[in-house]
């Protein structure tokens, strides 16, 4: 009854909202009207620098953190230190690293000899294979096959001098190109609208994704919304051009929440993401709910298929996960671009990569034209200008060669080793599975161990592993070279957990030492010093 209700708030609240009020006035009786509002003025810049405080807590830590360090680097002795520490890092890169072969640094004056050059390059091809042709490689080689590689070889030879930068001289690569684009944008059950492009890997084709859904915007501080575990490639896209990255948190089942996605939407927000899967844990976000939220707030949405993209269709059309994927393709209408990796579960050779747009409208956007250069209208539509034709080739050989019953074989025969591994690891008790993976990656951590010396326990052993962060943990990517190694590998990881419980100090020289310093590092910018130490020593004779 209003006449009730209007009693009761006079009771709770007219009683002290007139003593507060009584409170101000006596506070500020007498004093000149300026004064009074400088005051007031003053309370409310504190109050909105309050708000700005705890809503930027975490933004101002780290700043306060990166303050701190940067002057303690400034100190001599600190300098010396972490120089002598950078030095000890690019020695044991190039320990590692080096072959013991002649080095060549200056342009031979009379040319060394073509079959010398060959019993060189040769030597090499060897000592690469000691690597990966064991199966005991996560991810990097994704097929390997002696017969399929040799057909992909003699392909190359036959393009190695075309050049899809000149469509009008070499009419086989827009033919190539032309029919590959079709093919993924039917394989991602794309409408006839459906368009793309080659890209030279899919760092490329997520790079030309931000930069469409930018200009199409073409506002100032353009804001991404991605999930925690998106690839790196776009913290590249957002430095390139200049577009900021909100990160969205994972849930316990390591997806993105997307009631969390949308309420990070502002009026600056170009685009959402999701991962299908994302390459740390193997799992894939919910992408229908997402991009349906990017629909209705008419905002583009991109899946990253660049891992999955080759792999995980097959997975889902032939049953093998059982119905637990969610649809990730241009099946969902909210869905405006995806990025597919040629060179991955595409079993091409590196870098070819594809990059769909829902229609020429958005695909249009990531092109440069210059229609004003003295040396006649230049136009390309991705980063790069010239080509390796050869390439383009061999995606074409490769797709159309082995077909869908090759494709389904593959992914079947990598899907039964992925989830026998993630099986496998679930019975050691030292282990945890980091998410409920149904691709190619199975990712785990510790509890009890640390991680990383198991890791470098299994190094031991001639596995090449990925390390990951945040939490620590490793991951297997599991390839068609991985075929039939599950059993080997679930002996060897066990062997390697006992071995590092019975000696939790040993692996000194592995990755655990500088990993684990990093994880521990308040200062993020010593370990982007460090990266660029490792990056600046593979890079020198």
């Amino acid at each position: 009854i209003p006449a009730v209700q209007n009693k009761v708030n006079e009771e709770q609240f007219g009683q002290p909202m007139d003593n507060l009020r009584d409170a101000v006035n006596r506070h500020y009786a007498g004093q000149e009207p300026s004064v009074i509002a400088f005051k007031v003025a003053g309370i409310v810049v504190g109050v909105f620098a309050l708000k700005y405080v705890v809503t930027n807590a975490s933004d101002i830590k780290e700043k306060i953190v990166a303050v701190t360090f940067s002057g303690l680097k400034a100190i001599p002795a600190v300098q010396n230190k972490v120089n002598e520490e950078k030095d000890k890092l690019r020695q044991m890169i190039a320990k590692k690293m080096s072959v013991n072969q002649e080095q060549v640094a200056i342009i031979p004056a009379n040319g060394i000899p073509k079959e010398e050059v060959m019993r060189r390059l040769e030597e090499l091809r060897k000592i690469d294979e000691k690597h990966w042709k064991t199966g005991k490689v996560s991810g990097v080689v994704y097929g390997g096959e002696d017969a399929h590689t040799d057909f992909l070889n003699k392909t190359y030879s036959l393009f190695s001098l075309t050049n899809p930068l000149h469509p009008d001289i070499f009419l086989s690569t827009r033919k190539f190109e032309s029919e590959i684009i079709r093919m993924t944008a039917n394989l991602m059950n794309g409408d006839a609208q459906v368009c793309g492009s080659l890209t030279t890997g899919g760092t490329e084709s997520i790079l030309m994704a931000v930069k469409a859904y930018r200009d199409r915007a073409n506002i100032t501080d353009a804001e991404v919304i991605v999930p925690l575990s998106v690839h790196a490639a776009f913290d590249k896209a957002a430095a390139y051009f200049g577009v900021k990255l909100v990160q969205i948190p994972l849930n316990s089942d390591y997806t993105v929440d997307p009631v969390a996605v949308e309420r990070a939407i502002t009026k600056k927000t170009i685009l959402i993401v999701g991962s299908a899967p994302q390459f740390p844990h193997g799992t894939v976000d919910p992408i229908p709910q997402l991009s349906e939220i990017a629909r209705k707030h008419n905002i583009g949405f991109h899946t990253d298929a660049c891992l999955g993209g080759f792999h995980l269709p097959w997975v889902q059309k032939y049953g093998m996960d059982g119905g637990k994927l969610p649809i990730f393709d241009f099946r969902n209408a909210g869905v405006t671009s995806i990025s597919v990796d040629t060179h991955k579960y595409g079993y091409t050779t590196k870098g070819t990569s594809v990059i769909l747009f829902r229609n020429e409208e958005l695909r249009n956007k990531m092109f440069f034209v210059q229609p004003n250069w003295i040396g006649g209208m230049y136009a390309s539509p991705t980063m790069t200008g010239s080509r390796a034709g050869g390439l383009v080739a061999c995606c074409w050989a490769s797709i159309v060669s082995i077909g869908e019953d090759g494709f389904r074989m593959r992914s079947q025969a990598i899907h039964d080793t992925a989830q026998k591994i993630k099986a496998g690891i679930a019975k050691i008790p030292e282990l945890r599975l980091v998410g409920d993976s149904y691709s190619s990656v199975v990712a785990f951590s510790s509890p009890k161990l640390d991680i990383f010396k198991v890791g470098d326990a299994m190094t031991k052993k001639g596995w090449n592993l990925n390390s990951l962060q945040n939490p620590n943990s490793i991951h297997i990517c599991v390839t068609y070279a991985s075929v039939g190694m599950a059993d080997t590998f679930l002996t060897e990881l066990t062997d390697a957990v006992r071995e590092v419980v019975e000696n939790p100090k040993g692996f000194p020289d592995g990755l655990a030492p500088m990993y684990g310093m990093a994880a521990s590092m308040p200062d993020r910018s010593i370990v982007s010093d460090i990266a660029a130490t490792y990056l600046s020593a593979v890079l020198q004779m």
